[in-house]
């Protein structure tokens, strides 16, 4: 007997239990009181129904998922911001202290939940003030290799600009952390997220199809993700291997790298909606692929918030130039991920199955 395939059940199962994780997530949340990372276990479920209506949206009722998906994307993007800011201080004063070979003030440590999130909680960075510096040495006309910032010489001294470039970065991002945290705390209390809310409430328990959906096969929905993950990936612009240097106007490349990340998760997420039998559990190398384009995306926003850092107006010639070899830093984490990511793509050969 032919096996069946997975079809519009396996979809409306997946839905309600999407939704019905986030009415307990938020649940949760109401008991236990919104603090620090307000809402991140809301991330979960808010990624997959989003992820889940854009890819099988077309078996869902047009009206209903058009303005869903909108909602949908604010709240992820208003629960994400504030994780966002606390890592990339966290990434960039860790990046400073290897840079100098000294203990930067504001250095902070973020601790994630093991759940592939970007953004599942953070501890509070640190809001240290800066000591002075105790040495401004004229910066060197020749910039370091990558990976070093020089000292001035003397025992003990620390980097010249170094300290200031960290304080500069936790003034900044802190303060960026300290609105995103009450941006979320206002949108919970919103009525637009009551509405949102209201609106998944439903969905717990009666998921719009169409008419035909019940029936329908899942799988080329699935495999035209897959496709457009496929042709992403193939349209990458060229890698530099570690060692030699990156390419000198590598910012406009963010983009599709950035694209090819966001297709990889719904790529993901497609594979989770068909039931165990018709789709093995998630493949490890996909995770790993996955965290590969994350890293990249850390580290090419931090080599960004490094260069409008050394924007700054009256900063010390110092100052900039700690934050410029900190960017050029950054930026070759990006071609290392750029470089990762390809290589485990092409020699591992993923397995994209929509079988």
């Amino acid at each position: 007997m032919a096996q069946q395939h997975p079809d519009g059940e396996a979809l409306e199962s997946y839905l309600r239990t999407q939704a019905t994780e986030f009415l307990r997530a938020l649940r949760l949340l109401r008991e236990a009181g919104v603090g620090d990372g307000a809402g991140a276990t809301l991330l979960r479920p808010t990624r997959r129904l989003t992820a889940t209506l854009h890819t099988y949206g077309p078996l869902l009722t047009p009206t209903w998922t058009d303005s869903l998906r909108p909602e949908l994307t604010w709240l992820t993007s208003t629960l994400t911001q504030e994780h966002t800011y606390a890592a990339r201080l966290d990434r960039l004063l860790t990046a400073l202290h290897r840079l100098s070979g000294t203990t930067v003030p504001g250095q902070s440590s973020i601790t994630t939940p093991a759940t592939g999130s970007r953004a599942a909680g953070a501890a509070p960075a640190a809001k240290a003030a800066a000591p002075r510096p105790r040495g401004q040495a004229t910066p060197p006309t020749a910039p370091p290799a990558p990976g070093h910032l020089p000292t001035d010489g003397s025992p003990g001294s620390p980097t010249p600009g170094a300290p200031k470039a960290a304080a500069l970065l936790t003034r900044r991002l802190t303060l960026a952390r300290t609105r995103a945290h009450s941006t979320a705390l206002q949108s919970l209390d919103s009525a637009r997220f009551h509405a949102l809310a209201d609106t998944i409430a439903v969905l717990a328990s009666e998921v719009p199809l169409t008419r035909t959906a019940r029936t329908a096969d899942l799988r080329p929905h699935a495999t035209a993700a897959e496709e457009r993950l496929t042709e992403a990936i193939a349209a990458l612009p060229p890698v530099t291997a570690p060692g030699l240097p990156p390419d000198p106007h590598p910012h406009p490349h963010d983009t599709p790298w950035h694209q090819t990340r966001r297709l990889l998760r719904l790529h993901r997420y497609a594979r989770e909606v068909p039931p165990p039998q018709h789709n093995p559990p998630e493949d490890e190398r996909l995770l790993t692929a996955t965290r590969t384009l994350d890293r990249h995306q850390d580290a090419a926003e931090a080599a960004a918030e490094a260069a409008a850092a050394a924007r700054t107006p009256r900063i010390t010639p110092a100052t900039a130039y700690a934050l410029g070899v900190l960017h050029a830093d950054q930026r070759h984490e990006v071609e290392a991920a750029r470089f990762a990511f390809q290589q485990t793509w092409r020699t591992q050969k993923v397995a994209l199955t929509a079988r």
